[in-house]
């Protein structure tokens, strides 16, 4: 009888129940909100409901030592999340998205760059508010890149400034992307009028661009940024190769796989990778506040710079 009494109590000690805790608990009620807002809301369901449902297998209490967690060694979550820690994801990202961008209407009116520029605002904004609040200058640069508006280019970023921040950047920078039917149009209202808001604008094609150019265009900026900054080149060269494959005409398949199957894919994998390394431990912390407090900023001055410009 004794026997099975320690039996029971062993067993009772690996399970999630006897190691659970009030923020495991707060957590997953954060993922279950996720999924709602995906799948009820239908607010970016692609980004939404890997995150939130990683989120919950995240916090899933775990005795260390086991191999499962995803931040011990060897583990399959600790595999699978080496392609946000050492970067492979986002690169891959840029290469569906290089494959599914026309950049004509920016070839033939370049002056839509300073539009595109001004609209990047957010990022100083939020980078000066995060030196403000006492974070280092790497982790402000980090914070900062939420003002982007670009999750991919976020994770990338603060994997090699602030790894230790990454999981709370990555889940400010797609939420408040999800958030961006709520934000924007608010933000709009209170810096314009009304008549402002009325103002129809033309459409204005410019001038065809001819296939020749569409071809030179991202061989030109892979080797322009690269000179200027060889850094950004797994992210530029990704993005630009993926353009010039959906531009040559010579590899419509697999332009037409890395719009499709692989950039979802890879979506896929980001996301719930992201979402595992949110365990409460590491998320629940006054810093991640913080941190979603600047990216609403940045996501608001991104607006206001934008709609100035």
């Amino acid at each position: 009888m004794e026997n099975i009494i320690d039996s029971l109590q062993q067993f009772w000690q690996f399970t999630g129940f006897a190691n659970c805790t009030v923020q495991h608990l707060i957590m997953i009620c954060v993922g279950l909100l996720f999924l709602a807002l995906g799948i009820v809301k239908k607010w970016e369901p692609l980004l939404l409901v890997p995150i939130g449902f990683g989120i919950i297998v995240g916090n899933i209490p775990v005795l260390s030592g086991l191999g499962v967690s995803i931040y011990e060694e060897g583990s399959v979550l600790n595999i699978l999340y080496h392609g946000v820690r050492y970067g492979w994801y986002p690169p891959l990202i840029f290469l569906g998205i290089g494959a599914m961008t026309d950049f004509s209407a920016l070839i033939s009116q370049p002056r839509l760059i300073l539009i595109g520029a001004a609209a990047q605002i957010g990022i100083f904004g939020a980078y000066l508010l995060a030196l403000q609040i006492g974070f280092t200058p790497n982790e402000a640069g980090a914070i900062g890149i939420i003002g982007g508006a670009d999750g991919p280019t976020a994770i990338f970023l603060s994997s090699k400034l602030a790894p230790e921040l990454m999981g709370a950047i990555a889940v400010s920078a797609y939420s408040y992307m999800a958030l961006v039917p709520i934000i924007m149009p608010t933000t709009i209202k209170v810096i314009t009028t009304r008549k402002e808001r009325q103002i129809t604008m033309p459409i204005r094609t410019g001038k065809k661009v001819s296939k020749t150019t569409k071809i030179i265009f991202p061989i030109a900026v892979t080797i322009i940024a690269g000179f200027v900054a060889p850094m950004s080149i797994s992210l530029v060269g990704f993005l630009m190769f993926g353009n010039l494959i959906r531009e040559c005409g010579v590899l419509n398949t697999l332009s037409k796989t890395a719009q499709d199957v692989l950039t979802n894919l890879i979506t896929l994998l980001l996301g719930i990778t992201i979402a595992f390394s949110m365990t409460a431990d590491k998320f629940l912390q006054v810093e991640t506040l913080f941190i979603m407090l600047i990216g609403l900023v940045a996501f608001i001055f991104d607006t206001v710079g934008g709609v100035l410009a």
